[in-house]
């Protein structure tokens, strides 16, 4: 089975998501958000966003 978004609200009532790998482990979480809706919209945007997303290693400066 492939990855999965969960949203979710927090103990202090904001909505949220996180991704999880097939094997149940959560691989991104994503920030606060004051609506159920900005957070589907969130999700929405790593899913536009990620597949091509280039890696910047801020340590090396490198991408």
């Amino acid at each position: 089975m492939g990855g999965s978004f969960e949203l979710y609200k927090d103990k202090a009532g904001q909505h949220r998501f996180r991704l999880k790998a097939g094997n149940g482990e959560i691989i991104a979480v994503g920030e606060a958000y004051n609506s159920k809706a900005a957070a589907e919209k969130g999700i929405a945007s790593v899913k536009n966003n990620a597949a091509d997303a280039p890696v910047k290693d801020l340590e090396t400066g490198k991408q």
